[in-house]
């Protein structure tokens, strides 16, 4: 099942508007270099070694571009991949290809990227019971692309917005007055506003985590750079109350001692702001 976000408007509106970023009033090397009724195959190379994602998206662009195109799907999202791999070919009208070619790179790559770092700190916390979590650390307007790609790669998505889910971090605790203060002041918000949205608190110590667990109704506690062992203190002392989410400079060095605390979900911002692209090239033959 996908993601709420991963309708075919959002799909389409992001296309819409990356094309018209790219191609503006037309695509003048194309146009100027290749007749028009130049009909060509291109087959989608990869040069590095990782996690395939992004694939159905390119099948969203190049349609976009020109529904007479015609995708011929040799590996999926999720499928691993070496250099030399092909991913896909394509076959139809020349300039259309070119057009389509960098919008679907530039996805592709930033996209398999993602998913093979997501898919890697997944393996590093099998059976702990733990789950990994991205964050809103995200590249502006192409946020659903990234999260997306953390999905294919095994992870799972934290709020997609502001909007989807009230999360009281430390500048919301100390603007309000404190855990209590934010809590009970976020309780008649939603109230006042006829809202129904679960609400995470970020707590830094164990004098913090006592307050949340004292005030009560929330959904998440997170447990922000703490310690393993302040953190399994953390969780000891919640008892399964609330689901609990470890946060702040994890590491693929310190996430597997992360996980041992028994926290239930582990928030991981590097998955989408500090990511290596996946080389990958669309070559015609």
């Amino acid at each position: 099942m996908k993601a709420t976000y991963l309708t075919e408007k959002n799909i389409q509106e992001f296309i819409y508007r990356a094309l018209a970023e790219d191609v503006g009033d037309g695509d003048h090397s194309s146009l100027a270099s290749i007749p028009g009724t130049a009909q060509n195959q291109a087959r989608l190379l990869v040069k590095g070694e990782g996690m395939l994602a992004g694939v159905e998206m390119a099948g969203h662009i190049f349609r976009q571009v020109d529904p007479d195109l015609q995708l011929n799907v040799l590996l999926h999202d999720g499928a691993p991949v070496k250099h030399g791999d092909i991913a896909f070919t394509v076959q139809g009208k020349a300039q259309s290809i070119l057009t389509a070619e960098r919008l679907v790179l530039n996805c592709m790559q930033r996209m398999s990227g993602i998913a093979t770092y997501t898919n890697r700190l997944n393996k590093l916390i099998e059976g702990t019971g733990a789950r990994l979590l991205d964050t809103r650390k995200t590249t502006p307007n192409f946020r659903m692309m990234e999260k997306w790609a953390v999905l294919i790669g095994g992870g799972l998505n934290h709020r997609f917005g502001l909007f989807d889910m009230i999360m009281l971090k430390d500048n919301h605790v100390d603007y309000a007055g404190g855990i209590r203060e934010a809590i009970e002041a976020t309780h008649r918000y939603l109230q006042e506003k006829g809202k129904d949205l679960q609400i995470e608190v970020e707590t830094r110590n164990l004098e913090e985590v006592k307050q949340a667990l004292d005030t009560g109704g929330i959904h998440r506690i997170m447990l922000d750079n703490m310690s393993p062992d302040l953190m399994r203190e953390a969780v000891k002392l919640i008892g399964g109350r609330y689901e609990t989410e470890a946060s702040g400079g994890i590491t693929e060095e310190t996430i597997a001692a992360v996980a041992r605390t028994g926290v239930d979900f582990i928030s991981v911002g590097a998955l989408t702001h500090s990511t290596k692209s996946l080389d990958l090239s669309l070559k015609a033959y």
